[in-house]
């Protein structure tokens, strides 16, 4: 079975997981229900108590709330996944676009490889079976012939095995490339059940006081993780960009170089690949950075604080400098002519030493 039937057996998982969100709406509705009597009852006793008219529209939540839990799979579910559909979708088309440019070149290095090693005399009977018979046939049975023939066999049979050891390591790492975004997708697709199961009752949660932020909380969890799918599109779109742009290169080396070696671009090759595994493991937190519920978090907050304490900071000294300093220059004098009246009277009262302006 391939990758893709797998990433489609997953697509239709969620889809038949759907219905289950129903059976939660029941518990949710009396969770949200209780919720709701005691959210509207405290506020207008609160209003009554204060002797202040009542604000209904505040009290409008529970009811709207109440209104998504009922219609959960279609109003909540089905609108978030109408607006973020269009975005898996084209990321989609980017990848499938990279992947056909990138088998499309392979194909050409592989055929001008051929090529340039049948052009070549020292090498075509590596490659080509005919030119390796038609070889045997010049040689005769003499005893340099028959070294000559065992050093043919040897060297077809060590390229033969170099080449297999390389395309071994290339579907080993293609095949963990395939394995890392499958376990991505399935993860993905499971965090996306449990959340579309149990939504109902977050939404009922979000009735209560104190409890509010649970509903734009889940909200920005299903979206994070509904973009996982989106960013690892995105992700295998670039590696397979880097590897057109490689092969490209190794293309134009080998139409003006025939001698070109290809063995360092394998290397890099299976390089990149090794890359793209460990990235693909970043993807969750590459999608947590495009939507955060409630701004920057702590570290918003953290700078907010030493912003203020720096500028209370500032004012403080400013002021502090402005009592000090600028108290006596506001009855016409300098701190110098001051100084010096203050020196003549105390010249005048000797027996008065505390004598200050």
């Amino acid at each position: 079975m391939e990758f893709d039937n797998l990433h489609q057996i997953l697509r239709s998982l969620y889809e038949q997981m759907m219905p289950l969100c129903a059976d939660m709406a029941g518990v949710a509705k009396g969770i949200a229900g209780l919720g709701a009597l005691f959210y509207v009852a405290y506020r207008v006793w609160q209003s009554l108590a204060r002797a202040e008219p009542i604000d209904v529209f505040p009290m409008l939540r529970p009811f709207a709330v109440g209104l998504c839990i009922m219609f959960f799979p279609t109003v909540v579910l089905g609108t978030i996944n109408s607006v973020l559909s269009p975005v898996v979708q084209g990321t989609a088309k980017l990848l499938e676009t990279q992947t056909l440019d990138m088998n499309k070149y392979r194909e050409q290095k592989d055929r001008l490889e051929y090529e340039a090693m049948v052009r070549n005399p020292e090498t075509a009977y590596l490659v080509s079976n005919e030119e390796f018979d038609k070889q045997l046939e010049e040689l005769g049975w003499s005893p340099s012939d028959m070294v000559t023939m065992a050093g043919m066999y040897i060297d077809r049979g060590m390229y033969k095995m170099k080449k297999g050891i390389r395309d071994f390591f290339r579907e080993i790492l293609e095949l963990m490339f395939q394995a890392a975004a499958l376990v991505i997708d399935t993860i993905r697709t499971f965090f996306l059940v449990v959340l579309a199961i149990l939504g109902p009752i977050a939404f009922a949660i979000s009735v209560w006081d104190g409890f509010q932020s649970t509903l734009t909380q889940w909200i920005c969890r299903y979206i994070q993780v509904y973009l996982w799918l989106p960013v690892s599109d995105i992700f295998s779109t670039i590696l397979a960009k880097i590897q057109v742009l490689m092969l490209q290169s190794d293309i134009e080396r080998m139409q003006a170089d025939p001698n070109f070696s290809l063995d360092s671009s394998d290397g890099v090759y299976i390089v990149f690949m090794i890359i793209g595994i460990i990235g693909y493991f970043t993807i969750p937190t590459v999608a947590g950075w495009i939507i955060q519920a409630g701004g920057m978090g702590s570290y918003g907050r953290n700078v907010n604080q030493t912003a203020g304490r720096a500028g209370s900071m500032a004012g403080s000294r400013k002021h502090g400098g402005q009592r000090g300093g600028c108290y006596r220059r506001q009855h016409g004098r300098t701190c110098r002519e001051t100084a010096e009246i203050e020196a003549e009277l105390r010249e005048r009262h000797p027996h008065k030493s505390n004598i200050r302006m």
